[in-house]
């Protein structure tokens, strides 16, 4: 039992540095924010995932420990990552994107991170 048990550890560590691999890969070789920004918000994610089930695996099985610490990085991790990467899209949108690229909009007001915002008058509404 404690050969499958490595082999699981094995294949995820595996598994997880291909993914990190391919995210510093991605990181380095492609050319503009908007697509080096999939690198470590996707593929880097999964690679520290991948260690990370593998070390949850490792202590339950073989030292027979369970810990809440590879459950709380990962969960931290899984909830970060979008979130960094949806402020990094909204500042390369801010600082090089021009209006007349950006899609239309169902509202009058526009895009918030280009247009003003609507003036609220002090007059009660009759």
């Amino acid at each position: 039992m404690d050969l499958l048990i490595e082999f699981l550890v094995a294949f995820c560590l595996v598994v997880s540095g291909v993914f990190g691999f391919v995210g510093s890969f991605g990181l380095l070789k492609l050319r503009d924010t908007m697509q080096r920004l999939h690198s470590p918000t996707k593929a880097s994610t999964l690679g520290v995932g991948g260690v990370l089930v593998a070390s949850m695996v490792y202590f339950v099985a073989i030292k027979g420990d369970f810990t809440f610490h590879e459950l709380l990085i990962s969960l931290f991790l899984f909830l970060t990552a979008p979130i960094s990467a949806n402020f990094i899209a909204k500042t390369y949108l801010t600082r090089s994107g021009r209006d007349e690229e950006l899609p239309a909009t169902a509202s009058e007001y526009g895009w918030s991170i280009h247009d003003d915002p609507p003036q609220i008058s002090d007059q009660p509404k009759e």
